[in-house]
């Protein structure tokens, strides 16, 4: 499937599709809504209980031992480096300002907020108790 035209195709079940841009480790990937182990394996899944267009946005994707892996390299990233989330016909563009590790039963960072950011969350390798954390601002608002 072809990203940079996604807004031209829905899911199965007929869910629109969402995508998520970082240009940096050069991710380009569908979102679905979920966070169960069958999104997870073909998408990045959408925290149901975050935001989808305003306040926090919750990611989760898997890093390693999956076929799609496709925060394997958000270890990379690093503080003002830029994220694009695309929603049905809204672009919005993040800035990174917090780079953490969680442990794996808090999940204070997916608090609803005012303001908008987006958070994304995966697993650190050889540490089950612990998640990396990368949240980001937004720096811009307009349509695609």
């Amino acid at each position: 499937m072809k990203i940079d035209n996604i807004k031209n195709y829905t899911l199965p079940n007929g869910d629109t599709i969402w995508s998520l841009k970082i240009p940096k480790i050069n991710l380009k990937a569908l979102i679905s809504e979920g966070t169960e182990d069958e999104v997870l394996c073909n998408y990045i899944g959408h925290f149901s209980n975050t935001g989808i267009l305003n306040g926090n946005i919750g990611l989760a994707a898997h890093n390693r031992g999956y076929e799609k892996n496709y925060f394997k390299d958000l270890k990379e990233l690093e503080i003002n480096d830029e994220i694009i989330y695309e929603y049905k016909n809204n672009k919005k563009i993040y800035k990174i300002n917090k780079i953490e590790e969680i442990n794996s039963d808090d999940w204070s960072l997916l608090n609803i907020s005012r303001e908008n950011k987006i958070t994304l969350i995966t697993c650190i390798e050889n540490e089950p108790d612990k998640r990396l954390c990368v949240q980001a601002v937004e720096i811009n608002n307009g349509g695609i």
